[in-house]
């Protein structure tokens, strides 16, 4: 395939300026190929665009032609030359990276993308091209809605929280909605936040960043609807600070919303006001815990709150507070623009709309795949994961995030929605999947679970601060054999103990993970091993 272009026309060649395709040499690999074309006298435009997702291929390199977007990947230094001999500027095919049109990538085609609908199409700081692709027509529908209206199509829609909890979204901003702040209830001015938890910290997660990495306007708009649907004019961004790249992107698309009136005093002249601004994380896990992380955006430490009260009626700075993950608000330009029906019209039973899951650890091709809501995990790992990584039969899938199960083959038939999960112990959590092969000790990663716990609690509840030390103590001994029998009952106890004592989902939720390795895998607490040297802390 060819397309008609002359040598005097200027190539567009899209380069993603994502952190995976940085981590892959992007940054170098476009510097190269720009002093390559002008080599040769190829005149060329370097589009620094964002992610498709398709992590297996990255760098992924396009250019553009008259048939559409022709992909390469994964490129590296060393196929430039072989690229450019190949005359991959004018479209041709038959270089071995090329993958053809990069919409007829199955892996991409057999997507239903509303959410990453625009990831990895253009420069993620373009506001004309984020505009030319219907951007901020939810924000400019929303602006002539009263705040009820707007609350009404996101319940229509079937929105559930995308970090994990997934209570209704709709039913949430109706609280905060209906709230009275204290200074309104003190005759003053009233006060309500919406803050974003963008404190992506689950294991194989990723979905988060590409948001904010790729379609940094898109939560900009949904955070400035949520806003007006509630009448909250100050938002804040919780940002992981082990994301320097989306919070550049973040702080720059902010400046530019603001200078063309999306953000600020008097958006786009309707007199309403939003403001928006960035904070970056405590480096903590359990600041992706609501309470916790309205504590250190206060600037305390990150602790966790007892409730009630809810946030959404004494959230920040004791007002009325919507906290939204990424992905919640991410929805709320497609569900404004396109209708609640629309977003609903997906999914299966409660669980509507749709979810990118993020494929990751032991799998052949990793990457962002969003569908709705009813795929079964096992058409994940083999049709788009497309098997291990390492050639071995898969054994154990950790979805959700540390804090759930992992789930044998006996239950990769599950349907992926919320109820379906529960039914069987586990939880979607934010969509990460983690795959492990038939290497794995699954008493060693019920170990770590305990461990993972005893690093990241706040110290707060003492189930939670003391039980998981115990646990990998318990963990140990059962590891070297000591007095099996009654160290498996007593880590059963403790499991019990945490689940039911904790105060927030750290603590009651740590043992989830054990309890299934120790349910589905029980052989490999079955032989002594010699107990892992660990980090645990009493």
């Amino acid at each position: 395939m060819t397309s008609s272009m002359t040598k005097s026309s200027v190539t567009t060649i899209y380069i993603p300026r994502d952190t995976t395709a940085l981590a892959m040499g992007a940054d170098r690999l476009a510097t190269e190929i720009a002093a390559e074309a002008a080599n040769r006298g190829e005149s060329v435009e370097i589009i620094r665009n964002g992610s498709r997702g398709l992590f297996w291929l990255e760098p992924l390199v396009e250019v553009e032609t008259t048939s559409g977007r022709i992909a390469y990947g994964p490129v590296e230094s060393r196929d430039i030359d072989s690229l450019f001999d190949q005359a991959f500027l004018s479209g041709e095919t038959t270089h071995p990276l090329c993958q053809g049109l990069t919409e007829e990538i199955p892996y991409l085609k057999k997507q239903q993308r509303l959410t990453f609908a625009r990831a990895g199409i253009t420069d993620p700081v373009s506001l004309e091209a984020y505009q030319q692709l219907d951007g901020f027509n939810g924000l400019k529908k929303a602006l002539q809605m009263d705040g009820q209206s707007i609350v009404d199509e996101v319940k229509t829609s079937g929105l559930r929280g995308r970090g994990g909890a997934a209570f209704p979204t709709g039913i949430k901003w109706q609280t905060v909605l209906d709230a009275k702040s204290a200074e309104a209830r003190d005759g003053k001015q009233d006060q309500k936040y919406i803050v974003c938890n963008a404190d992506e910290g689950d294991s194989g997660t990723f979905a988060d960043r590409m948001v904010m990495e790729a379609d940094p306007y898109m939560l900009i708009e949904g955070m400035t609807i949520a806003g007006l649907a509630v009448g909250a004019d100050q938002g804040y961004i919780y940002l992981r600070s082990e994301y320097p790249v989306a919070h550049q992107i973040l702080n720059e698309a902010i400046a530019k919303a603001e200078a063309a009136g999306f953000l600020g005093d008097n958006l786009l002249n309707s007199g309403k006001t939003f403001h928006l601004e960035v904070r970056l994380g405590a480096k903590a896990y359990i600041c992706g815990e609501e309470t916790s992380l309205l504590e250190s955006l206060e600037g305390k430490r990150g602790m966790v709150r007892s409730k009630p009260p809810l946030p959404a009626l004494v959230g920040l700075f004791g007002q009325p507070t919507i906290v939204n993950n990424v992905l919640s608000l991410a929805a709320i330009p497609y569900i404004l623009s396109q209708g609640g029906q629309a977003y609903a019209n997906y999914g299966m039973g409660r669980s509507l709309g749709t979810l990118p899951f993020q494929l990751a650890g032991n799998i052949k091709r990793g990457g962002l795949i969003e569908l709705a809501f009813g795929v079964t995990l096992r058409e994940l790992l083999e049709e788009y994961g497309g098997g291990t990584f390492s050639g071995q039969p898969m054994r154990a899938v950790q979805v959700g995030g540390p804090l759930c199960a992992y789930l044998p083959e006996s239950q990769w038939d599950t349907p992926m929605e919320y109820e379906s999960f529960q039914a069987i112990g586990a939880g979607l959590g934010h969509g990460g999947i983690v795959v492990f092969d038939n290497s794995v000790d699954m008493s060693e990663q019920a170990r770590f679970s305990m461990e993972f716990c005893v690093a990241e609690s706040c110290g707060k509840c003492t189930p939670c601060r003391i039980g998981s030390t115990r646990g990998v103590e318990v963990i140990d001994r059962i590891r070297n054999d000591e007095n099996r029998a009654a160290n498996m009952e007593l880590l059963d106890d403790l499991c019990e103990t945490m689940i039911d004592g904790s105060l927030c989902a750290m603590g009651g939720m740590t043992p989830f993970p054990v309890q299934s390795a120790v349910k589905y895998f029980p052989e490999d607490f079955n032989q002594p091993k010699q107990a892992a040297k660990g980090s645990a802390r009493s």
